[in-house]
């Protein structure tokens, strides 16, 4: 990119990184983050930044020439609780959070995309740099839209992507339609009569038919959904009232739901109430499920990957792109701009040796920055179109 040195920016970038990932914040709680985000903004020359859109998120705008289309790019920019597993010099300074999920790495590289775009321009039109809060728990996206994001800062189109460990750094991927899973979150709550371990004639102990519902769970997957569907149903808790010499009176079964279509979705809820209230009944308690849906399943624009594809080959060898094989049942909030905008979320390696994302060893991998921040530059000048 003119003007810039690729090594003085990737050291700059990984400077960035460096310090995001030693300050890492919770969803609606990156304030840290958002200022040195806006900051970064208003030091690149960028003709409008605003703070505080749906929460913490942050707004960029950057025009040039006399083109009347706009597209934006966005990164997430929260962190995780979990605790980090490191020696790095720049660890989590914040005990219980850390940038589990590469969050730091993706607000580096749309910085360095945003500073390459305010120096080089070679684009005609708007291009809106979106800073979001809250991407891991289903909310910021929804939040910033909420507070007005289509009104005060319209586009026509929308890109993004995330780090893939296990792929190699300057590799690659995306496909069209289905790409990342709906995902639902689901508690089940068992009520009986808790007593005496002793005594479990005496009482409607809930553990056994807890145990017995989180098997008979397994099969709405298994039996009760078409093979042709992809979907998940994990149960990730169980949690009672009980204790050493005391049968619970009280369970609780928590866990969560993946697919790609609404109507799958709908009948593993239909069916999950069904089996838990037969199992419940075998059993002598009662049950009551709470069903919510956290994220939409993602779905790329089948032209707006060709435009990827075409953009990515300014950017990554020939041998280093390819179409991914196959939806994920991971899920991004992404996701909810697709319903106002068509849009292309992209994977990006993080290295073949990285740990795997939500993993307390997890880091993100700077020799990707550069990647990502070129992606992204070469996208705007490829739908923008490309002034000399």
């Amino acid at each position: 990119m003119a003007g810039l040195d690729p090594e003085t920016l990737k050291r700059e970038m990984t400077g960035w990184r460096h310090d995001l990932h030693a300050h890492p914040e919770f969803g609606f709680e990156e304030k840290r983050t958002a200022a040195f985000v806006a900051a970064k903004l208003r030091e690149f020359g960028l003709d409008d930044v605003v703070e505080g859109i749906g929460g913490t998120g942050v707004v960029g705008t950057l025009k040039r020439g006399s083109g009347n289309r706009a597209i934006a790019l966005r990164a997430d920019m929260d962190a995780l609780r979990i605790a980090e597993q490191s020696t790095a010099p720049y660890r989590s300074g914040n005990p219980g959070i850390m940038h589990a999920c590469g969050h730091d790495g993706h607000t580096t590289m749309l910085l360095g995309a945003a500073k390459l775009l305010a120096e080089a321009g070679g684009f005609d039109g708007t291009v809106r740099f979106i800073f979001q809060p809250a991407e891991e728990w289903g909310r910021g996206a929804l939040a910033m839209l909420d507070d007005g994001l289509m009104e005060r800062f319209p586009f026509d189109e929308i890109f993004g992507l995330h780090n893939m460990p296990g792929l190699p750094v300057g590799h690659f991927e995306t496909r069209a339609g289905p790409v990342l899973s709906a995902e639902d979150n689901f508690e089940i709550v068992l009520r009986g009569l808790g007593g005496h371990a002793a005594r479990p004639h005496s009482g409607q102990e809930t553990l056994v038919a807890a145990c017995a519902l989180v098997v008979n769970l397994q099969t709405i997957v298994a039996r009760r959904l078409s093979p042709a569907d992809i979907s998940v149903v994990s149960v990730t808790e169980l949690v009672t009232d009980g204790t050493r010499n005391a049968l619970p009176g009280l369970a609780r079964i928590l866990g969560d739901a993946r697919s790609f279509r609404p109507e799958v979705s709908a009948e593993i809820e239909r069916q999950m109430r069904v089996i838990a209230e037969g199992t419940a009944a075998a059993y002598n308690v009662t049950a009551v499920v709470n069903y919510t849906r956290e994220f939409v399943a993602l779905r790329n624009d089948a032209e707006l990957v060709d435009a990827a594809f075409a953009a990515a080959k300014n950017v990554f060898e020939a041998g280093s792109i390819a179409v991914a094989r196959e939806p994920m049942t991971a899920s991004e909030d992404f996701a909810r701009f697709l319903d106002h905008v068509p849009g292309c979320f992209v994977f990006l390696g993080n290295g073949e040796a990285s740990a795997p994302l939500h993993n307390p060893t997890y880091d993100f991998n700077d020799e990707g920055l550069l990647f990502g921040a070129n992606f992204h530059v070469a996208i705007a000048r490829q739908r923008l179109g490309i002034v000399r």
